[in-house]
């Protein structure tokens, strides 16, 4: 039975990209049924908005979206599409795996761990204004009810893929009333997951460790500001945001997405890497219960990768198409 699924496929390299993930998760036998829809800055001529309406709604009642990166146009008036998809749909999970992949040079090797952020209060709630003349205020909003949400995700996300420690990031020692909620309750929902380890770190610590030391982490979870910087550190950790995947997820849809740029620079020439979108496809079948094809896909980047086909951001000479049909030839 084929499963639905809503394509954005964004702006800039998007479209090339979509087209790559495709083309591998149909020749994996991944069984989808793709539904083609449009956000973002091209999308605004043709339908005067960056996230239309059908494309909303598609999304909210397919359940399952694959997009790639889009552009938010520049000047007043445009919020970024992301920001409103979590909006509009209450992703208040975003989940960024992180994985070390062969023929990527970096600091570490063999690193194998998950970010997962709160993506609807704290400091990004936006709520901001001036005192006086010279004196800005800017509100941190934390709930019980996000906490324990955001929290509760990261223990079962742990349980259901046999992660074996969860650990809670914060700077509770200043903030000791907002971060000092947000570690409570992941004490607290830690009490019913007693087969996994909770600890947890005040953020400036839990940075040091991570460049230091990051195989001591497993699974961490935080508010959404230090989620925001610590997601990035560790893509870093593994070569940076062209190979790292990203979902954001509610309760009944989830939306997994290429967390880079839409390089506008290099669209339409044939060069752009689909490995980070490739990836959050492959996050996308984990999802959807298609763990066999997952393990296919991601055995297929990891054997072109080991034998050196790689484009020009990781330092080969493949191109778009090149990479493509090399992965599908390895599934």
């Amino acid at each position: 039975m084929r499963t639905p699924v809503v394509l954005v496929p964004g702006d800039g390299i998007g479209p090339s990209i979509s087209s790559s993930v495709v083309r591998i998760l149909d020749a994996a036998g991944a069984e989808i049924d793709w539904q083609l829809h449009h956000a973002g800055a091209e999308t605004l001529a043709s339908h005067g908005d960056t996230l239309p309406d059908e494309t909303l709604q598609a999304i909210r009642d397919i359940g399952i979206a694959l997009k790639g990166p889009i552009t938010t146009p520049v000047g007043k008036g445009f919020q970024s599409v992301n920001v409103r998809l979590r909006k509009a749909l209450t992703l208040y999970a975003n989940l960024r795996p992180v994985e070390s992949l062969p023929s990527v040079l970096t600091c570490h090797t063999e690193i194998d761990l998950v970010v997962v952020r709160e993506n609807t209060e704290g400091l990004y709630s936006g709520i901001e204004h001036e005192v006086v003349p010279g004196v800005v205020e800017s509100i941190k909003i934390m709930t019980r009810t996000a906490c324990e949400r955001i929290c509760r995700f990261a223990f079962e996300y742990a349980r259901k893929r046999g992660r074996k420690k969860v650990t809670a990031v914060h700077k509770a020692n200043i903030m000791k009333l907002a971060d000092g909620l947000f570690l409570d309750c992941f004490h607290e929902v830690a009490e019913d997951f007693p087969e996994i380890e909770a600890n947890d770190s005040i953020v400036d610590a839990a940075c040091m460790r991570l460049v230091m030391n990051p195989h001591q982490f497993d699974v961490v979870v935080m508010e959404n500001l230090y989620g925001d910087i610590l997601s990035d550190l560790c893509a870093g950790l593994v070569g940076g945001l062209g190979v790292t995947p990203g979902a954001n997820i509610g309760d009944g849809v989830a939306v997994f997405e290429a967390v880079h740029g839409s390089a506008p620079d290099i669209a339409g020439r044939n060069l752009a890497n689909p490995t980070a979108l490739l990836c959050s496809g492959v996050l996308m079948l984990r999802h959807l219960g298609k763990d066999e094809v997952a393990d296919r896909v991601m055995n297929a980047i990891r054997k072109t990768l080991s034998d050196g086909v790689t484009t020009g951001d990781l330092g080969g000479k493949a191109s778009t198409t090149e990479y493509t049909e090399a992965v599908v030839a390895r599934l």
